[in-house]
């Protein structure tokens, strides 16, 4: 059997009406190589009245992996980053050892009507990294390696794969390919990391001749060619890499081999002292603790 488990997504509102469909952490499993979170967002519309901004919060231990499909949005950081994303482009922000970042519609689309698709995903540092002095790089979209395969494309978003390497830098072995797989065609996928899975964007799949329905994580066996089909033109992602060095605690927006680490960057928010975005005064403030903080595995710790 090619599919080890399959993960659906539970909705979760980040505020304003942002409804994301979470896949990762599950109950079932936390992470897939370094990724330990993963939010599908849209598609949907974005109404000129919306305010769907995520004000300035922070992150430790992690990195945040922003890819979409249509829509914009303005990402700024307390380093003084300030860009524009768009479809296509990949931006990895690395939290390390601590940053505070804002992600808001742009100028020009604020009281307009636009559509908004795309994933987030959060990437666990190696703990020799988790420490690691915050940064943020924007890969755009012309420079993602794209590798047609018949009538169907590979955009090699980070990592290696069909004798082609993203030149998105990571801390360890990491996977994430955008794939579009023409109707009636076949992608042969190599195991290109000790933990791969594959998630649906659009269109129904056969994995191994088993059927995957859209929106649907399927975590792949290990050390085996995949093959991946679909009778309509379908798209779907693969993430993955090494698999993480130990257990992580996630709580808030927070993610450390350490739950001490968390406490302390729990109390650094809350006194601000992690940094600040330059002109803006506004910040989400540290949700209330619980009395432990959240084990491994458990997904329902708040999250913007």
């Amino acid at each position: 059997m090619s599919i080890d488990i399959k993960l659906t997504g539970h909705d979760k509102d980040l505020g304003g009406g942002f409804v994301v469909s979470r896949l990762l952490p599950a109950a079932t499993r936390q992470s897939v190589g370094p990724f330990i979170f993963f939010d599908h967002f849209g598609p949907f519309t974005v109404q000129a009245d919306a305010n769907h901004d995520v004000r300035p919060h922070p992150h430790i231990g992690l990195a945040t992996v922003t890819y979409l499909f249509e829509g914009a949005m303005l990402h700024r950081d307390s380093l003084g980053s300030v860009q524009r994303i768009e479809p296509g482009a990949i931006n990895w922000m690395t939290a390390g050892r601590g940053i505070v970042h804002s992600e808001r519609a742009p100028d020009d689309l604020r009281g307009k009507v636009y559509q908004q698709h795309g994933l987030q995903l959060w990437a666990a540092l190696p703990r020799a990294h988790e420490e690691a002095e915050p940064g943020f790089v924007h890969t755009p979209a012309a420079d993602i390696p794209v590798v047609p395969m018949g009538a169907s494309e590979v955009r090699v978003l980070i990592g290696e794969a069909f004798g082609h390497a993203s030149p998105v830098r990571t801390f360890s072995k990491t996977v994430y390919l955008d794939i579009r797989l023409a109707a009636g065609e076949r992608i042969d996928l190599p195991p290109l990391a000790d933990e791969l899975a594959l998630y649906g964007v659009e269109g129904d799949l056969q994995v191994d001749g088993e059927a995957v329905a859209v929106r649907t994580l399927a975590v792949l066996a290990p050390d085996a060619v995949t093959q991946i089909s679909a009778n309509a033109p379908a798209r779907f992602v693969v993430i993955g890499g090494d698999k993480l060095d130990g257990k992580r605690f996630i709580w808030w927006n927070f993610v450390s081999s350490s739950k001490e680490r968390i406490a302390q960057a729990g109390d650094d928010w809350a006194a601000q002292r992690m940094g600040q975005i330059a002109g803006d005064a506004e910040f989400i403030p540290l949700p209330e603790r619980k009395p432990a903080l959240a084990e491994p595995a458990a997904p329902k710790a708040p999250y913007l």
